[in-house]
């Protein structure tokens, strides 16, 4: 049975001392969860992050990296740097990357293959448009994009792998793709992981839903047979309402 995972994306939110206060308040009620809890912070809170959360049932992630190891590539930072420091997961493209900072197909393949070349969890976003959406287009989009996202990755490294479903026309608008919406369109996702390793290989992967997720839907959209949990974005950064979706499986 796969576990459910409850990842929560700070984006461009948090300094540091409320990134530390915020884990202090967390961690005493989600202590007992069986529940997989991430927070995916800014890079200038990570460091305080993973010694926040040492001795907690609390993991971190990055919201992004470059595929390469190092070099002229001003601002940016590798899985290589956030391995060092003991980051164990990393967001690989959000709509928000491919919308604002070009990040396509092929860029977010190569951060996958370079997250797990420094062994480090991918969480690879995929979602469509409301007008993709509107023309029937949205499962061709999703497949397209896992199918893409992770060409020439061995059967192997797969299982370190995530995949969160979020619809870009459900993020941080309040709308929220039905539970059964949600929950076919991951049967797609699946759907494709079965042709490119099998069926036994993708009953095991995890697969989140992402778009508005909050402490009041939660419990619906996860109760779904393909939805493994989910990567939330503005309730994650209320300790009491996050804690409520981390609670809600």
């Amino acid at each position: 049975m796969r576990r459910k995972v409850i990842a929560g994306n700070w984006k461009m939110n948090m300094l540091p001392n409320e990134a530390i206060s915020f884990i202090e308040n967390l961690a005493p009620i989600v202590k007992d969860t069986q529940n997989e809890i991430i927070l995916c912070t800014p890079y200038t809170d990570l460091f305080y992050s993973l010694l926040t959360s040492q001795n907690t049932n609390i993991k971190i992630g990055a919201q992004n990296m470059h595929w390469e190891e190092s070099g002229a590539y001003t601002g940016e930072v590798s899985g290589k740097m956030l391995k060092s420091i003991g980051v164990e997961y990393v967001i690989i493209g959000h709509s928000e990357r491919r919308q604002y900072f070009a990040e396509t197909n092929e860029t977010v393949n190569k951060k996958v293959k370079a997250a797990l070349a420094n062994e480090l969890k991918p969480i690879i976003c995929v979602g469509e448009t409301l007008e993709n959406r509107e023309q029937g287009k949205q499962e061709e989009i999703i497949t397209n994009q896992t199918r893409l996202a992770l060409e020439a990755i061995e059967a192997n490294k797969i299982k370190d792998v995530m995949i969160a479903y979020e619809p870009i026309w459900a993020i941080g608008t309040g709308k929220t793709a039905t539970s059964e919406d949600a929950n076919e369109a991951i049967k797609a996702i699946r759907n494709e992981l079965k042709k490119l390793y099998g069926e036994a290989i993708a009953q095991e992967i995890i697969i989140l839903y992402g778009g508005s997720v909050k402490a009041e839907n939660s419990k619906e959209l996860f109760s779904t047979s393909d939805i493994d949990g989910g990567l939330v974005g503005g309730a994650s950064l209320k300790v009491e309402e996050f804690s409520k979706i981390c609670l809600s499986l």
